[in-house]
């Protein structure tokens, strides 16, 4: 009976999003529907307080201040910053300066939290440098495909935020545990660039200029801003001074700062990106709200419970459970972004998790990880829009020179499975 209750609220969700409704009145109907349907509770106000519950969170505090510090350094000097401080040192390396797609991605991401604003960014500033220079276009758009998804995991990440919002995990130490795996994909990334590179005859690569070391050194000195955001943002939340939401308000201030300075805050981009971080906010809280409710319900339904038992007589391994849950949401970021599959999954997925014996620390590093992979599948593969938008390419080219990334992706996947001391070793140092 709940296997067919599950079919049926699932293909009414997919029917809801397939017609085109908001994601956040999906997640509500569908919560209606199940409650009316499978529970006596009354359902007026189950809906009230699960909705004002879920919007009167202080941790959830910490999320449109991280938005407002991506707007605003999205429309700063800082990705200009990142190529002319980044350039000088990758001109000996088997790969050049497409190693600054990654890097600079790696880099930006932490100061932006956004898969989406990272390529946006990133790639405005690196595509005509790199394509004038002779890089091949492929590797251009693939660097970019793949490194721009470290927005979602290496701290601080919207994802993470919401992943601790909907499953009550401490965001601090969410933050912290997405270091070592970040900086896992960004080797693994740069490894490829530099094998590719070495395999490619000489009169297909680009040169490059070498310059000086008091140059590069010279050079390098417009990436102190933004070293100082990062420090001031990540540093107070692993020292421990500062709560993720406190840590956030620093980001803000130290990017207001840093823009004014640079000369790129005006009325006119202060106003743009409070806005921004405003849409987005409400758009991410409201999804947050729906998906709260729908938890809420299905708890009331009882189909979460009775799902997670189904498994456990399936007798699956912990392994096993992870790459059935790794398919199915490949398969669900194909047709949603990442934080409508964090948020969608968390209520049905969290309970068979905890009965498998998974950390959920642990469990929401791999699923950032996963989501990260569906940003750069078709046809809703955010991260492919993007590109499209900046290279006037078709969506399935982006995706041929974006897929040796998602296979690395996949590599990584495997590495954290295996070594969990990867994700947990910073956190369980950080205490707490």
């Amino acid at each position: 009976m709940e296997l067919l209750s599950t079919v049926f609220l699932l293909i009414l969700l997919l029917a809801l999003l397939g017609g085109g409704l908001w994601v956040a009145l999906s997640l509500m109907l569908v919560g209606m529907a199940g409650m009316m349907m499978f529970s006596s509770a009354p359902m007026g106000d189950v809906l009230a307080t699960t909705v004002w519950g879920a919007s009167n969170s202080w941790a959830l505090a910490a999320l449109p201040l991280f938005i407002w510090m991506g707007e605003i350094l999205f429309r700063s000097r800082l990705s200009e910053d990142l190529f002319s401080g980044l350039a000088p040192w990758m001109g000996r390396i088997p790969g050049r300066l497409l190693h600054v797609n990654i890097l600079g991605s790696g880099i930006f991401a932490a100061v932006s939290g956004s898969s989406a604003a990272t390529a946006a960014t990133i790639g405005k500033m690196t595509i005509p440098e790199l394509s004038g220079r002779g890089y091949q276009q492929n590797m251009i758009i693939g660097t970019l495909a793949g490194s721009a998804t470290l927005g979602l995991l290496i701290p601080p990440s919207i994802v993470l935020i919401v992943y601790g919002v909907a499953t009550e995990q401490s965001i601090a130490r969410l933050f912290i545990a997405g270091v070592l795996p970040g900086l896992l994909l960004v080797i693994l990334f740069m490894g490829y660039v530099m094998i590719w590179s070495l395999r490619q005859p000489k009169e297909n690569l680009a040169k490059e200029e070498v310059l000086p070391f008091k140059e590069k050194v010279n050079r390098s000195r417009r990436l102190i801003p933004v070293v100082l955001i990062i420090s001031g943002v990540i540093g107070s939340v692993y020292s421990g001074i500062a709560s993720p939401t406190d840590a956030a308000a620093v980001g803000v201030l130290l990017s207001l700062v840093f823009s004014y300075f640079t000369g790129s805050l005006n009325r006119k981009s202060f106003i743009e990106g409070l806005m921004g971080a405003t849409k987005t906010s409400c758009m991410i809280a409201f999804i947050l709200a729906g998906a709260a409710f729908l938890t809420v319900a299905m708890g009331f339904s009882g189909i979460p419970k009775s799902l997670a038992s189904w498994i456990s007589t399936l007798e699956l391994s912990p392994y096993a459970l992870l790459f059935a849950l790794t398919l199915f949401f490949i398969v669900l970021g194909c047709f949603l972004d990442g934080i409508s599959v964090v948020v969608l999954t968390t209520s049905v997925i969290m309970p068979m998790v905890e009965q498998a014996g998974i950390d959920p620390l642990w469990f929401g590093i791999f699923l950032v990880i996963v989501v990260e992979m569906s940003q750069i599948t078709p046809p809703v593969g955010f991260n492919l829009f993007v590109l499209q938008n900046l290279t006037g390419r078709n969506i399935l080219q982006i995706s041929k020179s974006a897929l040796p990334f998602f296979l690395l992706m996949l590599v990584a996947l495997l590495i954290v499975t295996v070594f969990p001391e990867i994700v947990t070793a910073l956190p369980d140092q950080m205490g707490g």
